[in-house]
This record gives structure tokens, C-alpha cells and sequence, in this order.
């Protein structure tokens, strides 16, 4: 269990909330298996394979969006559509307008959803109650928000803000590498992208290159802008941090997951062992992030 990409929002501060509680509202929304003409369920579903819809280890919690959708491409909608169209017209003698066109391709979809073959995906969300966190592990805004929006009609009294600090990630970034000096316990990786701040929005993008010396000084002198830099957190945990303050690509170094590894005896144990040390250790790296820019914005608590 090892989050990849993660959006960082910032609990309330009277948040409350425990384990057993979260256990027992996820437990009224599970994910149920798409109905006939449904395209889409979405709804809670265990880490683990058990009955369990929140996980916890040392105070830290692990729960699920399991998401149920059918696939049914466009392509295979205007097939039987087109087909259909071509028997009206051959029967009635003059073609089919638009308008009945689009009833015939909503016919054509309600007749193949109930075969349509459904997949599921799961978006894994981590509470952290001891440092007011929720962390989400996702690529696209779009399955954050799709968590979010889950959640929000599972428990009333849980509003969340996405993290903010005092200083951007962007001047932070352009002001790391013009100075050529990462922040305390963090070293720059090999890789950048720079974007102008003008009509032009020219970008410069480096991918396994150095990013020391005068070549990088002169795009900022120039008015770029760091939007994209890879960092690592104490030799420990390697990542992405964008202008959004979202953390991509996080590699959890070799020493850790060795440590898991040596210690576990079994698959259950794995995932205790796994979860407790990538928490841990996030944990650690997201205060010292915050610091490094600044610390919080407290009003958006």
C-alpha cells in the first residue's frame, strides 16, 4: 500500500472524528453493482478484501472509493445506431432527421447498457487525525474530487480545504533553483519544467538532466517560472511538486520498503507494515514540505 500520486486538504480543527465512527457511516454506502440502466455506482469498498471499510494502524486510517462502471463505447453506440437508422430509411424512403437521430442512439444505449461489461477501480483515501490531514491518492483532480463528493454525502460534518501555504509553490521553486539551494533536509532531483508568466506561456521542461549552473538562472532572469520540480525528502522519499501543490510520482526509496520486507512474515502483515511505514514517513515529509514553503495559510482552516 503506497500512495503514487496525492492531493493534501487540510481537516477542520474540531474534526473528531474516529475509526469506528467513519467505519460505521461508510458502512450504510457501500459500492453496489450497477443496476440495469445505470452507467456508473460508486460507493465504499474494503482495502483488505474484509469486512472492514476502515483500516487502521497507529492512528492512522485507510479507507476506499470503489467506483463500478460500464463500458460502452461511443463507437459501438453509432454502430447499432447507423444500423438502425439504415432500416428506417430503407422502409420509409427519406433519411432521419437529427433530432430523431439522438432518440435513436439513447434507444440503442438504454437496449445495451444492461450487457454492457462493468469494471471497477478504487480511489484509496488515507485520514491522518493526529496532523488534521486527509490525503488522497489520485492522478486527476477529477478522482479527488470524485472521493470527495462521496464523502460528502457519507458524513455531514466533515469539510475539507485543499492545503494552502504562505509561499506558492511556484516562487519557492523559482527561488530554490535561482539560489541554487533546496531547502533544509531536501536536495533537487533532475527534474524541472519552466513556464513564462507572459501572453506566450512558453514552457522549458528537463527530464534526468542537472539542474545546476547558469543555463537555468538565465530562464528565470528571463521572467520563466517553476511549475514542476523533482525533490527528495532525507534520502528517503523521492517526488514531483507541482504548482498546485500537488506531490506526483512519490517513490518511497529502497531503505524503506527493505524495512517492510525483512520484517513481515505474512501478506497480512505486509500491509500493516507497509501502511504504518508509508504514513510514517509521508507524514514526516508533508510538515517539513509546509515548512519549506512557508508554513500554512491558518486562515483557510
Amino acid at each position: 500500500m503506497w500512495f503514487k500520486n496525492i492531493f493534501i486538504y487540510r481537516l477542520p480543527t474540531d474534526c473528531s472524528i474516529t475509526a469506528a465512527t467513519l467505519q460505521e457511516k461508510l458502512a450504510l454506502k457501500p459500492l453496489q453493482p450497477c443496476s440495469g440502466l445505470d452507467k456508473q455506482s460508486r460507493g465504499w469498498v474494503s482495502c483488505r478484501g474484509d469486512d472492514r471499510l476502515a483500516h487502521v494502524a497507529n492512528q492512522q486510517i485507510l479507507f476506499a472509493l470503489g467506483v463500478e462502471q460500464k463500458l460502452l463505447p461511443a463507437s459501438i453506440i453509432n454502430r447499432f445506431a447507423k444500423e438502425r437508422v439504415a432500416d428506417i430509411e430503407a422502409q420509409q424512403g427519406y433519411k432521419v432527421g437529427r433530432k430523431a437521430l439522438k432518440e435513436i442512439k439513447e434507444a440503442v444505449t438504454e437496449e445495451l447498457l444492461p450487457r454492457a461489461f462493468a469494471v471497477q477501480r478504487a480511489t484509496y483515501a488515507w485520514l491522518d487525525p493526529v496532523n488534521g490531514r486527509l490525503i488522497i491518492d489520485a492522478a486527476s483532480s477529477a478522482k479527488a474530487e470524485e472521493l470527495l463528493e462521496q464523502l460528502g454525502k457519507t458524513l455531514d460534518d466533515l469539510p475539507v480545504k485543499l492545503l494552502h501555504t504562505k509561499l506558492s509553490p511556484v516562487a519557492a521553486m523559482t527561488d530554490w533553483l535561482a539560489g541554487d539551494n533546496a531547502p533544509s533536509g531536501f536536495t533537487i532531483d533532475r527534474e524541472l519544467e519552466l513556464r513564462a508568466t507572459g501572453e506566450s506561456k512558453a514552457t522549458v521542461r528537463y527530464a534526468n538532466h542537472a539542474l545546476e549552473g547558469n543555463e537555468i538562472r538565465a530562464h528565470i532572469a528571463a521572467g520563466k517560472r517553476a511549475t514542476r520540480l523533482g525533490l527528495t525528502w532525507n534520502d528517503r522519499i523521492s517526488f514531483v511538486l507541482t504548482e498546485h501543490l500537488q506531490i506526483k510520482r512519490l517513490e518511497f526509496l529502497g531503505i524503506i520498503k527493505e524495512e517492510s520486507a525483512t520484517q513481515a512474515e505474512s501478506a497480512d502483515e505486509m500491509f500493516e507494515l507497509d501502511f504504518t511505514l508509508m504514513t510514517g514517513e509521508l507524514a514526516k515529509m508533508l510538515t517539513d514540505l509546509t515548512e519549506a514553503l512557508g508554513g500554512e495559510m491558518l486562515n483557510n482552516r
